[in-house]
């Protein structure tokens, strides 16, 4: 397993590469660029602003800049250095990231874990109690969760926890607190489609679980039925929640701009919405590769995980 996940680490550094030059190369297509702004920089300052970064080189050759640096903005992305930002002053792409990273963090692991248990429970109940009314009371819900995008539900949650019932604030997070408060409407708009995804793999693949000859084989001996589902047929039923689970803990944490942008919060993704829109290319850049090693670590765990739960898959 050792090996494997070195092999997967070691393979990940040209897919890492290949990511960066496309990023790069499309953000240079786009119209504009950092120092274009509504009000007019003279045109001499803007010449020595785009030869201080090289936005007066050809893309091939900013991109090996980017890559193994210079002298005259010296690090490089090969040796861990993601440049400083074009928009914010006297700031590194690092110091940017780090600053955000610690609310997007909280944000993306405390969705998923709570998707993890509401969704996996509400899944589990429904395969139990198949076509009865408990099962189309959880798949209308998912239907629901999967139809309704986080755009529109944070809103709606804002209006009536936040204005009409004062239960929670609506917006912003006070860093001295940290406090559940803050955290609890964003951590649960932003569950809920996951709860409805993982309700629906669970509840098909604890159907298909109960159906195998493993369970099948379980109840012959007269093992308790609490004891089949628990011990036997659930570690089954969560082979595909743990290969969902990965990508879509990555995901959250890349796509939780809306969130982050409706409820005020200071992470990553308000940043990276913000560095699009002001063509900051270094900072559009860390947070992509950032983003990009996210999902290529969470996917080798989740192929871990696989080989934990499954001894089929070790050979």
């Amino acid at each position: 397993m050792l090996a494997q996940a070195v092999r997967r680490l070691l393979l990940a550094i040209p897919t890492l590469l290949a990511i960066v030059a496309a990023a790069f190369v499309l953000m240079h297509l786009a119209p504009g660029g950092p120092f274009t702004k509504e009000r007019q920089v003279p045109q001499e300052i803007e010449q020595r602003l785009e030869a201080k970064f090289g936005l007066d080189l050809p893309v091939e050759q900013q991109l090996l800049r980017y890559l193994i640096g210079s002298e005259e903005s010296g690090g490089g992305l090969l040796r861990g250095d993601l440049g400083p930002s074009m928009a914010y002053k006297d700031k590194n792409v690092v110091d940017i990231i780090a600053e955000g990273a610690p609310t997007s963090a909280i944000l993306g692991i405390s969705a998923m874990i709570l998707a993890l248990f509401v969704g996996g429970a509400l899944g589990v109940l429904a395969a139990l109690r198949q076509n009865k009314a408990q099962d189309y009371l959880v798949m209308a819900i998912a239907i629901g969760g999967v139809c309704l995008p986080p755009l529109v539900i944070g809103p709606i949650m804002q209006l009536f926890f936040g204005v009409q019932w004062q239960l929670l604030p609506t917006s912003g997070l006070h860093r001295d607190e940290y406090g559940l408060r803050y955290l609890i409407l964003p951590v649960l708009t932003l569950s809920l489609p996951l709860i409805a995804i993982i309700s629906r793999l669970m509840r098909a693949s604890m159907i298909e679980a109960l159906r195998s000859n493993a369970i099948r084989t379980a109840r012959a001996k007269g093992l308790p039925e609490r004891q089949v589902i628990l011990r036997h047929a659930l570690p089954i039923a969560l082979l595909p929640i743990v290969s969902y689970a990965g990508p879509a803990l990555a995901g959250v944490m890349a796509g939780s701009f809306v969130i982050e942008t409706v409820f005020a919060l200071p992470g990553i993704g308000k940043q990276f919405v913000l560095a699009a829109q002001q063509r900051d290319y270094t900072l559009v850049m860390g947070v992509v590769l950032i983003y990009s090693f996210l999902i290529i670590l969470l996917n080798l765990a989740a192929d871990l995980g696989y080989r934990v739960l499954d001894p089929r898959s070790r050979t």
